[in-house]
């Protein structure tokens, strides 16, 4: 029984001591939370729209006399400039009809000056009554009809000279040359498709769709006010740059269509070195307003929750309150909140998760390398 006793006295003091040892665990500290303390500033507000490009002149090349095609004269895809060659039609039946009528016109000529040198000595033998005014008369109107003859041959000499210049196909205006649609030996003519299209791309066009209410809210600002230099235009590619040359403003169609409710509005981008080619489609913006007075918070502060917006916002004592806002648009990688907020708000951009309602955080402010929201566009109506 001693034995027993003195094991149980040195378990129990071991034990005892053992529980001296531990440390004590200090309490947890607040979870950190990065924020924002939200200003008022100015943000320029974006509106984009799906453009289309489209050449400045899309020249379409045809053939004006009927005849076999026998050479082509151009590369396709090159440029081509004004009156430049581009396509012959065999030539030799239309230098025969040029020189049938320039035969017949000098055959005609004879005639005509002929029956004037029968005016000429009939009108004296007329007075000396050696002829009747009969004789005269039809030496007069042989005269006339002959010389009018002469005019008629000159025409036709004319239209000769045109449809031989007519085989020598040429280009109307300075452009890309498109893909030639016929072949040397085809049988072309007036009512024949088209050899080819010629595109003026330096300056080339786009054209897009505005909304009735944009037109409303903003356009009789730059169009009836007159600021259409003021009024630049973006263009996003589909690979997702930016083109490199701004745009301008070129016209508004005369009508807004009664059936989509838009209006087609025409820019124009200088493109030098071709990049840019008709049919491309490209995302076309423009700074339509400014927001004055704008409170801007990184979207990744703002949660959405069946259509409801809010944030966390950290009080004085560094208590979390989850605010419902309303938010307007869209600017780069923010909100403009509209109502639910004030200046001077410090908002929760990393470590929402832990920033529940009431909760106690050790608030941090919020660094970061990009470009602030208020910099970029948002994405309008298309």
């Amino acid at each position: 029984m001693q034995k027993e006793r003195i094991h149980c006295l040195i378990w129990l003091s071991l034990t005892l001591l053992s529980f001296g040892c531990q440390k004590k665990t200090p309490p947890s500290s607040p979870p950190e939370a990065q924020f924002i303390t939200i200003a008022p500033t100015n943000v320029p507000i974006f509106e984009e729209w799906i453009g289309t490009l489209d050449g400045f002149v899309n020249a379409q090349i045809r053939a004006q006399v009927t005849g076999y095609l026998q050479k082509q004269d151009y590369r396709e895809g090159s440029e081509v400039m004004k009156d430049d060659l581009m396509f012959e039609i065999d030539p030799r039946p239309f230098q025969a009809v040029l020189e049938q009528a320039q035969a017949k016109l000098a055959m005609d000529q004879a005639q005509a000056g002929r029956t004037e040198l029968d005016v000429k000595r009939y009108i004296p033998l007329a007075k000396e009554q050696a002829i009747s005014e009969q004789e005269l008369d039809n030496a007069v109107q042989a005269n006339l009809a002959a010389a009018a003859q002469v005019q008629a041959d000159e025409a036709n000499v004319t239209n000769a000279l045109l449809n031989l210049g007519f085989t020598k196909i040429k280009s109307p205006v300075d452009g890309i040359a498109g893909t030639a649609l016929a072949q040397i030996g085809d049988l072309v003519g007036q009512s024949g498709n088209v050899l080819t299209t010629v595109s003026t791309l330096n300056p080339i066009k786009v054209y897009f769709q505005v909304s009735e209410q944009s037109y409303l809210t903003f356009w009789r600002r730059f169009v009836s006010g007159g600021e259409t230099n003021d009024f630049p235009l973006q263009l996003l590619l589909s690979d997702g740059s930016i083109y490199h040359e701004n745009g301008r403003f070129f016209y508004a169609d005369r009508q807004v269509n009664p059936n989509t409710g838009t209006l087609q509005i025409f820019g124009l981008f200088s493109n030098a070195d071709f990049v840019l080619r008709p049919g491309q489609y490209g995302r076309v913006r423009a700074q339509t307003h400014v927001e004055t007075n704008a409170l801007v918070v990184p979207q990744r502060a703002v949660a959405e929750l069946q259509g409801t917006y809010q944030v966390s916002v950290i009080g004085e004592t560094n208590q979390i309150r989850v605010q419902s806002v309303n938010v307007g648009d869209q600017v780069g990688n923010g909100w403009i909140i509209k109502s639910g907020l004030k200046a001077g708000d410090r908002v929760v951009v990393e470590g929402t998760q832990k920033a529940k309602e009431g909760t106690v955080v050790t608030p941090k402010p919020y660094t970061t390398n990009s470009n602030s929201p208020a910099a970029a566009g948002r994405s309008g109506p298309q």
